[in-house]
């Protein structure tokens, strides 16, 4: 959340994306390859302005700073876990996949469903990513093939159904700011790094594994790769969510060594319908020391088969 997924959740995508910083650099090579690409007509179709990330993705975000929300007496921030997005990646000449995870309020869903449905974007999940938050949010996970114009249509008239503000008017990173935390003895403790976004330290972890659903490759930067975020919350704490993207054998062994460290899980699901090898998403929560958090999630990557910093 990420937000999901988190390459520059943009928030998320969005929201579940933000490009890991390290990996940037190679965007427009990824960009490149993917042959002549309809970026321009998909941006002003979807009204906002989209991020190339690796693998040849566009990413668009639509943060929910409309909603003020709140995890007992910690206010999420839209970086945090309100960062819908959408991703798309060129298939074909005039085909695209696109993939992301909307943010929404429970009355705003049933109108979104619709919308999407009658523009041919499809749902794989509906379901919550945090606990005890006030107000309560849910998450639609969308996936859309075919004309990328098309489906970028269709999202933005879902999100006009919404109160999901307008694109802010400040560049791409005109607002980085320091943040109150130590991020690098973070880095230190997680054995990566990750970047400052909207005010909260997010980190991406890619798997190993060769990714595909429907028979196509989903890149790490459209949602499966873990994203671990931090929001400070006062004297070296930090507020801690995201999603862990594992195997069905990784789920329980990373279960304990959350539960170990004091994280909370907060939910567990699938986020794709067609999706090889299988996995399942994890959601955590926890609002501690930042550097001990971020032992006890390294311990839980530890479980699993994720690329090497």
């Amino acid at each position: 959340m990420l937000p999901h997924g988190s390459f520059a959740h943009l928030a998320r995508p969005t929201i579940r994306a933000v490009a890991l910083a390290a990996m940037a650099a190679s965007a427009a090579s990824g960009q490149q390859s993917a042959g002549a690409v309809p970026w321009a007509a998909v941006t002003q179709a979807i009204g906002r302005t989209g991020t190339p990330l690796p693998g040849g993705v566009m990413k668009y975000g639509f943060p929910r700073s409309d909603l003020h929300v709140t995890v007992g007496d910690v206010p999420v921030k839209p970086a945090l876990a309100l960062g819908g997005w959408v991703a798309f990646r060129m298939t074909g000449p005039d085909r695209a996949m696109a993939m992301g995870d909307l943010v929404l309020t429970p009355e705003e869903v049933a109108p979104v469903m619709q919308a999407l449905q009658s523009g041919g974007v499809e749902q794989a999940a509906l379901h919550n990513h945090l606990l005890g938050e006030t107000p309560r949010l849910m998450y639609m996970h969308v996936m859309g093939t075919g004309d990328p114009v098309k489906i970028a249509t269709a999202i933005r008239r879902a999100l006009e159904l919404t109160g999901t503000p307008a694109p802010d008017a400040a560049p791409p990173g005109a607002a980085a700011a320091a943040i109150d935390l130590d991020t690098a003895a973070i880095a230190r403790a997680l054995g990566r790094s990750g970047a400052v976004i909207g005010g909260v330290y997010q980190v991406g972890v890619p798997r190993v594994e060769r990714i595909t659903d429907a028979g196509q490759e989903i890149p790490p930067t459209m949602g499966v790769a873990t994203g671990i975020n931090f929001q400070p919350t006062g004297g070296g704490k930090a507020a801690i969510t995201g999603d862990f993207v594992l195997l069905p054998s990784e789920v329980n062994p990373v279960i304990r060594a959350l539960l170990s460290h004091g994280i909370r899980v907060t939910a567990i699901h699938s986020h794709m319908l067609d999706e090889r090898p299988r996995i399942f998403f994890m959601h955590f929560w926890a609002n501690d020391n930042a550097v001990a958090l971020a032992r006890g999630v390294r311990a839980a990557l530890n479980l699993m088969h994720v690329k090497q910093p």
